[in-house]
């Protein structure tokens, strides 16, 4: 047993100088993080309580100023969300899921007749569980904050960051933290 001993300390010093020079690092999440995002500025800053920690820029959906209405509009919404969910085999590099809709647009949808009761009703329960809610609906879904570039505003009304720079927020954000994306 102690023959094989040597050999199993430098296959794990290996693994270790791997992960190190592949760039791999471990999750450090921000205490009391909360993300904004202001898309007239292009910005999406993280904060640890009250303080900022980072500014990104950030590229929206190619349709980039109104309020995100209906499903295909590709406009990025407005509005209280959260992280429901983390992504790392994303399309787009790495991705954190926003939890649009919300009750406050799946009671507009209902009101414009874009979605029914039952689809209302499901999207506030899915809100409340703390769970991803339903992305099959008129209103859209499968908002992202996600990597593969912010040069531009390219996305079918997701939020984009530079490859490096959503390594580093993917690492720091835990799913939960609250989102709050301003015109």
């Amino acid at each position: 047993m102690c023959r094989f001993a040597p050999r199993a300390i430098l296959l794990a010093v290996a693994a270790c100088c791997a992960a190190f020079a592949s760039g791999a690092q471990a999750a450090t999440a921000i205490a009391n993080a909360r993300i904004e995002v202001f898309k007239a500025e292009r910005e999406l800053r993280v904060y640890s309580g009250d303080a900022l920690r980072k500014t990104y820029r950030i590229g929206l959906g190619s349709n980039p100023v109104p309020p995100k209405r209906r499903q295909g509009d590709r406009a990025t919404p407005e509005g209280r969300y959260f992280i429901s969910h983390k992504n790392p085999r994303s399309q787009f590099y790495l991705s954190l899921g926003v939890s649009y809709p919300n009750a406050d647009d799946a009671e507009r949808g209902l009101r414009e007749k874009l979605i029914g009761k039952a689809q209302r009703d499901g999207i506030v329960r899915a809100i409340e569980a703390r769970r991803p809610p339903p992305s099959n609906t008129a209103l859209g879904g499968d908002i992202f904050v996600h990597g593969n570039g912010s040069a531009s505003d390219w996305t079918w009304g997701c939020i984009a960051l530079d490859d490096a720079d959503m390594k580093e927020l993917y690492n720091s954000i835990e799913a939960g933290t609250p989102i709050t994306i301003h015109p």
